[in-house]
């Protein structure tokens, strides 16, 4: 076997939607900047299913991981039952790609998670709060679970004041 790769169904947004995600991740702060990029881009040929020349896959990278979406049709939609987990080193970063991904009509959610425009659910989580939920320390990792849940998008200062005060 090669790799795990994710396959991601759109409607006919796959290449909108890969152009996006390139540009949020290649401007994501510390990124290297060869890590995110459209790899290929396959359009519907003459045998179908449908007219040949509109865009029909894309595979791209966001940094290093490969993922590849379809146009194929409004059959199937997202939900957040399938995510992609993001961990971030800094704030500065999680508000990054916070921001980029919930703009132009994305939805935000609880504890770190939220719907970009185009359905897909992630989950943007700083590094800091996978350290301080492992405390063995039961009642600081219990504080920053409990600050970790009253917020949406995850603000590492607001964990680390609980974690502080448990």
């Amino acid at each position: 076997m090669d790799t795990v790769t994710p396959f991601l169904w759109y409607d006919t947004q796959a290449l909108e939607a890969a152009e996006h995600y390139v540009s949020v991740f290649s401007s994501r702060p510390g990124a290297d900047p060869d890590g995110s990029r459209i790899l290929d881009v396959a359009r519907q040929g003459e045998a179908g299913p449908g007219e040949a020349g509109p865009v029909f896959m894309v595979t791209f990278e966001l940094e290093g991981q490969r993922l590849m979406a379809l146009n194929g049709g409004s059959h199937h939609t997202f939900n957040e039952s399938f995510s992609l987990f993001v961990r971030c080193q800094t704030q500065e970063e999680v508000d990054h790609l916070w921001d980029s991904l919930t703009s132009g009509g994305g939805d935000e959610s609880m504890c770190g998670w939220l719907k970009d425009r185009y359905g897909l659910s992630w989950q943007i989580v700083p590094s800091a709060l996978m350290e301080l939920m492992g405390d063995p320390d039961p009642a600081k990792a219990q504080a920053v679970t409990q600050a970790m849940l009253q917020m949406r998008k995850i603000e590492i200062d607001g964990l680390r004041r609980a974690y502080e005060a448990a």
